[in-house]
């Protein structure tokens, strides 16, 4: 049995006591020191020991101090009371750990001091108690916010996201509470409003994520990464296509309002590089890498490096067998750029597939299209699957009350990928799954429209990752 000795003198310290007699009396042995005794319910006299003196007597607290404690708790209403004592258990015992109840601001610079101030807990307890700041654990770890609990409200952008594609670099969602029951995550696990996400992390890192998660549309590409990286390869890039990327780029950039990094491998033109050095400033930040590199390893750098939360690239490269598979390795989403006008777009395209796929990625099609100022149009291809493409629609109009932001659905009788060829000023956003790194000759005779996004190579389109 562990000895702990209790110095008490005042209403905390009774009510100290009182605390422990009703709660924790299982494994230790309480030495209670008091000026005056005091009546407490529930004590086991096999574990409570009682004894009345005044603490500031030497000799009396030495006699006591002859057994071994394992450590002092020292709560008392007199400042000096309280010095004198801690003088008196250093006479006798210079390294035996003090836990000292400090009203006044005291100092005490000796490392087995441990001063714990009633202000601030007092202070923090309330605080856990106003709508919209986070709960911080105060007794656990070093107390300094490394472990915090958060709610995630509707219109988060965390929201019907996976925890496996939020980018979770020194900090963590080690538990959920829902519906007042614990789920412990995993990389499949989706987050739904009204979750109670608990997480560990490096407490600035924790503000940061409280303010993601509280925040609502206009935070992509949030929580995937906090920048935007445009991918040039000159091997690949076409010079008279290059200032149309980086221009395009720009553009997009001044819509989602992140910093920019401009990344050129293989620079082979002098000019088309002095044309990108001009854009230099404080959030548009040019890389060009003058050696010879592995585009896989140089590419996963690059997004760590700058925390990158979308990649930028062009039709040419996407259609690079190898270069798909390692933008679907590097689990951020991906803009490919077509040869076409960016500004001028209107609408956001989804293709309902037989699969629900698209309903895994329906927040962040939201929030895109938010701060693009696009419309939102569903295409449903009758053929088959009726009851799970209602189901992500339904799904989609429920989004769209949460978000209010109206969508359009389209049900159509003929491929929709055929109509689309014909229409002018959108986006198609989709899935990247496992299904878009195949070579495209493999999709010839597939009726998978995701496999088919070759079909509208010639219009832009996103690849938003997801959890399989």
């Amino acid at each position: 049995m562990k000895k702990i000795l209790i110095i008490s003198d005042g209403t905390i310290g009774q009510h100290f006591i009182q605390r422990v007699a009703d709660t924790y009396t299982s494994e230790n042995i309480y030495y209670v020191v008091e000026l005056k005794a005091n009546t407490y319910d529930n004590i086991n006299p096999s574990r409570f020991k009682f004894f009345e003196f005044d603490s500031t007597s030497f000799h009396k607290l030495a006699n006591l101090l002859k057994m071994e404690f394992l450590q002092v708790i020292v709560a008392m209403d007199n400042q000096s009371d309280i010095e004198i004592t801690i003088k008196n258990i250093r006479n006798v015992k210079k390294q035996l750990r003090v836990i000292v109840l400090n009203q006044w601001n005291m100092e005490n610079e000796d490392p087995n001091v441990v001063l714990v101030n009633s202000n601030e807990i007092l202070a923090s307890r309330l605080l856990d108690y106003l709508p919209n700041v986070p709960v911080i654990a105060q007794n656990v770890g070093v107390g300094e916010g490394e472990i915090m609990e958060v709610l995630v409200p509707f219109g988060s952008s965390f929201v019907y996201r996976h925890i496996g594609v939020i980018e979770q670099k020194n900090w963590r969602i080690v538990a959920i509470y829902r519906n007042r029951k614990l789920i412990i995550p995993t990389r499949r696990t989706m987050i739904y409003p009204n979750d109670l996400l608990l997480l560990v992390g490096e407490p600035p890192v924790l503000k940061s994520v409280y303010r993601a998660i509280k925040r609502e549309l206009g935070q992509f590409p949030e929580p995937f990464g906090s920048n935007i990286l445009l991918f040039i390869d000159m091997n690949i890039d076409k010079p008279e296509n290059i200032k149309k990327l980086v221009r395009r780029a720009l553009y997009i950039h001044t819509k989602l309002k992140h910093e920019l990094v401009i990344k050129v491998v293989n620079p082979s033109n002098i000019e088309i590089l002095e044309f990108i050095k001009d854009y230099r400033s404080l959030d548009v930040i040019v890389d060009i890498d003058y050696e010879s590199v592995n585009l896989k390893e140089n590419l996963f750098i690059d997004i760590k490096t700058y925390h990158i939360g979308l990649l930028v690239i062009s039709k040419d490269m996407f259609a690079d067998f190898y270069i798909r598979k390692a933008l679907y390795e590097a689990h951020v989403p991906v803009l490919k750029l077509a040869h076409k006008d960016f500004s001028t777009l209107k609408d956001t395209v989804l293709i309902l597939s037989e699969n629900r796929d698209i309903e895994k990625i329906s927040s962040t099609i939201f929030d895109i299209s938010e701060q693009m100022n696009f419309n939102i149009e569903l295409y449903n291809y009758l053929a088959e699957h009726q009851s799970e493409k209602e189901q992500v629609i339904e799904h989609f109009y429920n989004l769209s009350a949460i978000f209010s932001k109206s969508i359009k659905v389209f049900k159509e009788d003929e491929n929709p990928i055929k109509l689309l060829q014909e229409k002018e000023n959108f986006i198609q956003m989709l899935p990247f799954t496992s299904k878009l790194t195949g070579r495209r000759i493999a999709s010839l005779f597939s009726t998978d429209s995701e496999k088919l996004y070759h079909k509208l190579d010639d219009y832009h389109q996103i690849f938003i990752p997801v959890q399989l």
